[in-house]
């Protein structure tokens, strides 16, 4: 199993400063290149300073000149809020200054908020099918001269340019939790990655079996893609550090609960806590469950979850550091997390390696 690391530019309140903020972000993310993570994924989103992401592309071209190995990628970029030659063009353009280390993340977006304010109301679901239309779209592109008749976009023949370094094209990946996107996504073979957010094991367990159906669906011709998971991550010292790591994905959750389910208002950029009658899931965000259900705990607590994964068939584990937690707290959990949980999954060496 692998490790990726997803990072957001993020400000709970006014009161930190955002060359602070950029500055954290770019050493997590070296950190993460030192450690051997695989990938580490940048957001769209847009007026929200919970997830400040307007570019994806700009972040992951800051991210590239500060590294040297780790790949990159957009976890995702929101597929109604582009039109498809300027997407394929500007992947291609990353994928090729960052030499060859675009992994494509594209999705239908997560807010109605910012539908409303992107795409003038438009329903927030209907980003399934204008993403399903465009992925093959962007393939075309990236390959040459193409003419697009389709739903949501129509255009004269066009091609990518410059095209993507990677042949045919970057590895691509869907954001999917309902089956029917993971049937779609995974008949024309394309990589899943999924977030169970704050819910137990099961959650995954159903997700994973959304990705085997999914395959046997598409047929034996299929080869298997990539199963990516994402949990919010804190690894601390000893029992007893857990607090506040907990009070930030409650704070965080607030936040997210009121964006997720147009709860209450947004005020220059930070959304309010909502009145707490009007959550239905409160006991989710209980300190019990999250401590249970998300990758908090020692690394002696921590990796017999993350043993779980890989038995599983998870293919990534996506580290998600962003949740309000103190800067601090953020580079001690992932230095933790480099130095004392990774080793527990590293590949034995080969046995010449090993008589050597």
């Amino acid at each position: 199993m692998k490790f990726d690391l997803v990072i957001n530019l993020e400000r709970m309140d006014d009161s930190l400063d955002m060359r602070e903020v950029v500055s954290h972000v770019t050493e997590m993310v070296e950190m993460a290149d030192a450690g051997g993570f695989a990938i580490a994924w940048a957001a769209e989103h847009h007026a929200l300073e919970m997830t400040i992401a307007p570019g994806p592309f700009q972040l992951l071209a800051h991210w590239a000149a500060r590294t040297s190995r780790i790949r990159l990628g957009t976890a995702v970029v929101v597929a109604p809020y582009w039109h498809p030659i300027k997407l394929a063009g500007e992947a291609a353009l990353f994928d090729l200054l960052s030499g060859g280390r675009l992994e494509f993340g594209i999705g239908r977006g997560a807010y109605q908020r910012e539908f409303d304010r992107m795409m003038g109301g438009m329903d927030q679901r209907l980003g399934v099918p204008m993403m399903l239309e465009m992925l093959p779209a962007l393939k075309q592109l990236w390959l040459g001269d193409y003419a697009h008749e389709g739903k949501y976009w129509s255009f004269p023949a066009a091609t990518s340019c410059p095209k993507p370094l990677q042949t045919p094209h970057p590895p691509i990946w869907v954001a999917a939790r309902d089956p029917g996107t993971f049937n779609a996504a995974l008949k024309d073979g394309y990589n899943i990655m999924t977030w169970p957010m704050v819910r137990p094991f099961s959650e995954l367990e159903e997700y994973m079996r959304r990705f085997e159906d999914g395959l046997a669906a598409a047929g034996p011709g299929i080869k298997r893609p990539r199963f990516m998971a994402m949990r919010h991550t804190g690894i601390y010292a000893k029992s007893g550090d857990e607090a506040p790591f907990v009070e930030a994905i409650q704070r965080q959750g607030r936040q997210f609960e009121n964006l997720f389910r147009g709860l209450g208002p947004v005020v220059n950029g930070f959304p309010t806590d909502p009145d707490p009658s009007l959550f239905t899931n409160q006991a989710e965000y209980a300190a019990d469950n999250l401590l249970e259900n998300l990758m908090l705990g020692t690394p002696d607590q921590v990796i017999p979850k993350l043993k779980r994964y890989e038995a599983l068939g998870v293919d990534h584990f996506c580290f998600n550091s962003a949740f309000g937690l103190p800067l601090k707290l953020q580079k001690a959990s992932l230095k933790m997390f480099i130095d004392e949980v990774m080793p527990a999954f590293a590949e034995p060496p080969s046995s010449a390696t090993a008589t050597r």
